[in-house]
């Protein structure tokens, strides 16, 4: 097995969100050897470019060359924020971390904004997890108890403040301009970019964006070294991973595992197929992204790359599995609906196309499909993608494309028989396909 924990090693006692339990675990202990020993934030920054690693929130983007980004001479205010907006289907691994790792979090972003050069940051958590944003706060409170955070860090010249900020359930805040405008107090809704948040962010200053895992392994990577946590992984997929699965397993929840670990593995570690049923279909990073057929994800390794190679996007590691009684219809159904909702109608592609979507995936499961229906849904995602201000309009594009391309047969079937190929009594033994246990 390829199970190898490290942001949620030794989280199976009572109160491990406690500083006391964290440092017992070896816990601020990078922080405390870059202060005595006044590590220069170049060299933070180096060995997380050796590390690999990846940003955890979905995009994949290098977190040291994001650090790189940072203006480290600019006069004024910088500033750092935690994307924890975690509203995404599927999605629940950064809750986890913050339910019962928070430290870990806090003092990632410490090291962040030592080696950034920022004096300020932001927790941005997702509106409806209250219980974990307070759970947050009091470990902030133990933090700067500890002398670990707020003014003069452990007697040095070195001053960090951090903040929590709770949202109100907007998916849309989980992009990372839109948060940046909730932070302010304005309305969620995405800026246009350039310039991007590295150069005019936060209340206009230079800000570092990273998501609550990726901070959380800033830590580990500076115990093990970068290199260290690279060959925990495998070339330019760097560490291990968080997947959150979920839907037809015997055992959903959060697994970290190796990068490159194949997903037969985790399937196995999740406890296989629920109720000896055959695997139908895998969305393998969250509901955004392109959903793939059973032959396909079982030749796949969970890394960035060869999930892209199969044509999908490993995503923020969210691992929806679907079983034969699933009605892909149905399921496309629900998708479709949630990014309708969701969108923040700021653009006229995304706020029409969106519901445009919905609407004719809704008549095909309910029967009143058309002829030139899956002609129509391919035209609208191809009038959407790539003409947004943000990436919504495209995550909500995807998913319809890949459906229609791997099971567009089952998609033909509701249009002329005007019903499910899959039995609705098998449907209803398989029925919900999102089973989050930390939610």
């Amino acid at each position: 097995m390829s199970a190898h924990p490290l942001i949620l090693a030794g989280l199976d006692g009572d109160r491990t969100w406690r500083i006391e339990d964290y440092v017992a675990r070896g816990g601020y202990a990078a922080l405390k050897r870059i202060i005595a020993e006044k590590i220069p934030g170049e060299q933070i920054i180096a060995e997380l470019k050796t590390s690999v690693l990846r940003g955890r929130g979905g995009a994949g983007f290098p977190t040291g060359l994001k650090w790189s980004f940072m203006p480290r001479s600019f006069p004024g205010d910088k500033y750092l924020c935690c994307n924890s907006d975690e509203g995404e289907p599927g999605t629940f691994k950064d809750r986890d971390i913050l339910r019962y790792n928070p430290h870990s979090v806090i003092e990632g972003m410490i090291i962040a904004g030592y080696a950034m050069g920022a004096a300020r940051g932001y927790n941005y958590i997702h509106g409806e997890i209250f219980e974990i944003y307070e759970r947050f706060e009091a470990a902030l409170a133990e933090a700067r108890a500890a002398n670990l955070l707020g003014q003069n860090i452990l007697g040095s010249d070195f001053s960090f403040e951090l903040f929590a900020h709770h949202g109100y359930g907007a998916y849309i805040c989980g992009e990372e301009t839109a948060l940046l405008e909730s932070i302010e107090g304005k309305k969620g809704q995405p800026r246009f970019k350039p310039p991007f948040p590295a150069s005019y962010g936060l209340y206009g200053k230079p800000t570092t964006i990273n998501n609550t895992e990726t901070f959380a392994s800033v830590p580990f990577i500076l115990n093990l070294g970068g290199q260290g946590f690279l060959d925990l992984g495998k070339p330019n997929n760097g560490g291990t991973k968080i997947f959150s699965i979920s839907g037809h397993v015997n055992r959903p929840g959060n697994y970290e595992v190796r990068m490159g670990t194949p997903f037969a593995e985790l399937l196995e570690m999740a406890g296989g197929m629920r109720g000896g049923r055959r695997l139908k279909a895998v969305i393998p990073g969250g509901s955004s992204s392109p959903v793939l057929p059973a032959d396909v994800i079982m030749d796949c390794t969970l890394d960035y790359d060869s999930i892209s190679k199969a044509g999908s996007m490993l995503g923020s590691g969210a691992v929806i599995v679907m079983d034969e009684s699933t009605c892909m219809v149905k399921a496309l159904e629900r998708l479709s609906y949630f990014y309708f909702e969701e969108s923040c109608g700021q653009c006229t592609p995304c706020r029409e196309g969106t519901g445009w979507l919905y609407r004719v995936v809704h008549r095909i499961e309910h029967g009143q499909g058309r002829p030139d229906d899956l002609d129509l849904l391919n035209s609208v995602t191809g009038n959407i993608m790539g003409r947004t201000i943000c990436a919504l309009g495209d995550a909500a594009s995807m998913p319809v494309q890949s459906f229609i391309k791997h099971f567009g047969s089952e998609f033909e079937y509701h249009i002329e028989h005007r019903k499910c190929l899959v039995p609705p009594e098998v449907q209803y033994e398989g029925s919900n396909i999102y089973v989050s246990p930390s939610c």
